[in-house]
């Protein structure tokens, strides 16, 4: 709105103000909801674990390592914290001795446990 010389009421300029403002907030509200997780891989087979990696749960867009050169050999357990989770879910992916892969998929925003024995499916192609 304009007064009749020209010029804005203060009104419409605190209806501008709040508009901008709500959209300056957009991004940082979008990262708020970002969680994070935890997941304790728990090593029940005979063979040892040589990484971990994290995906969306219907993309192939994997993460780097997350063991960082350590491994997990056979009855031990490892924990990973501060997986990055945009959405209600994450797969965990991990790497055995012989480059298999298998994973599985866990829910955001809680600790989980990931218990891997030798009857865990695994991808060896």
């Amino acid at each position: 709105m304009k007064n009749t010389d020209g010029l804005r009421t203060p009104r419409s300029i605190i209806i501008i103000c709040l508009a901008v403002f709500a959209f300056a907030s957009l991004p940082l509200l979008t990262r708020a909801r970002a969680a994070s997780t935890s997941v304790t891989i728990v090593n029940n087979s005979s063979r040892e674990i040589r990484n971990v990696y994290t995906s969306h749960v219907d993309r192939n867009d994997w993460s780097g390592g997350l063991l960082g050169g350590a491994t997990i050999a056979a009855g031990h357990s490892s924990d990973v914290s501060n997986l990055a989770c945009d959405g209600q879910q994450i797969k965990v992916i991990a790497e055995d001795q012989d480059g298999c892969f298998l994973s599985t998929v866990i829910n955001c925003g809680a600790s989980a446990t990931w218990t891997i024995t030798n009857d865990t499916a695994r991808d060896c192609d």
